[in-house]
């Protein structure tokens, strides 16, 4: 048996991977450490429904703070994924089949938390006819039935290897955000997501658009992989020419020392100007900060995203 808790059990593709000296944070980076009764009680409730968080499982440095609040990113389809990109600590392998009973257990949780708005996310699942897209569209669909009023964000793969038919039954089942990460500039691609492939993910965004026009959609990247500025620039506007509605930039951190290294530190000051920059291309919101990650604050920032819009319109 696999001890998932061990890196080099977790991550056995990078086991013979050269060893990347980690750089010490900078000041701006640190975090205060998980505790207090909300984050227990978060804990509890995960733990009682047998759920998988994304906040676990691949490191957030905001876990301490959204738990607190009783936020969570719920994690579906199990803790293993198919693929092996270099950033992420989400754990490599082959996954165990899909939990029938697993879209309840969500539902119920959310129910328990009592969330106003929750994002739902994934592992890969190339070893899925249909990348999971129906594991997806059950478990919107029962969060809906126990909570009518809670607004849903999806997270999901990128369906690389699966028929048109996978994005359309996810779409079908009307989630309120669309969210799927580009992660980084194109030319990282080979290096840092080598199971991916950037246009296709450009392209599975603006098809959304294109099955549901009024569906929000979202998309982000990390910073500090080696990238040029105006390769980021690049990438908000292919995100612009597929009508990505809003954009999330922030701080690569390395989970170990064989994941891909931290080529620097971006200042607070970098982020600030890539807001501005990205603001100025069309979208209707931007998130880019050092911790910045693709469902932190997402509740406060789907209210404002939704009154971008109505402004937009009223305009």
């Amino acid at each position: 048996m696999r001890d998932l808790k061990l890196p080099d059990q977790r991550h056995p593709e990078k086991a013979h991977r050269p060893v990347q000296a980690q750089p010490k944070k900078p000041d701006w980076i640190r975090v205060k450490a998980p505790g207090g009764a909300g984050y227990a009680e978060t804990h509890k409730i995960m733990r009682e429904h047998k759920l998988t968080t994304v906040c676990e499982e691949a490191g957030c440095p905001n876990v301490g703070e959204c738990w607190s609040q009783g936020h969570a990113t719920m994690m579906i389809m199990g803790e293993i994924c198919t693929r092996g990109c270099t950033f992420c600590n989400v754990a490599t392998g082959r996954p165990d089949t899909l939990d029938a009973f697993e879209p309840g257990r969500v539902a119920h949780a959310v129910e328990k938390l009592g969330l106003k708005h929750v994002v739902i996310t994934s592992v890969d699942r190339d070893d899925l006819a249909d990348g999971g897209a129906e594991h997806f569209a059950q478990t919107i669909r029962a969060v809906r039935h126990r909570s009518p009023d809670t607004t849903i964000e999806i997270l999901t793969p990128d369906f690389l290897k699966c028929a048109p038919s996978a994005l359309e039954t996810v779409v079908a089942a009307r989630p309120d955000v669309f969210n799927h990460n580009l992660e980084t500039v194109p030319g990282l691609y080979p290096t840092v997501r080598p199971g991916a492939r950037y246009f296709h993910s450009l392209r599975l965004l603006q098809r959304v658009k294109e099955l549901d026009p009024t569906m929000f959609t979202k998309s982000g990247i990390m910073v500090g992989l080696g990238e040029e500025r105006q390769g980021v620039l690049q990438v908000m506007d292919d995100m612009r020419s597929a009508d990505i509605d809003f954009m999330t930039i922030g701080q690569y951190l390395q989970p170990t020392p064989r994941h891909h290294r931290v080529d620097r530190f971006v200042t607070p000051e970098e982020f600030k100007s890539y807001e501005k920059a990205a603001l100025g291309k069309g979208f209707l919101m931007v998130s880019a900060t050092p911790l910045t990650r693709s469902s932190y604050h997402a509740g406060d920032d789907f209210a404002r995203l939704r009154a971008a819009r109505l402004a937009k319109f009223a305009v």
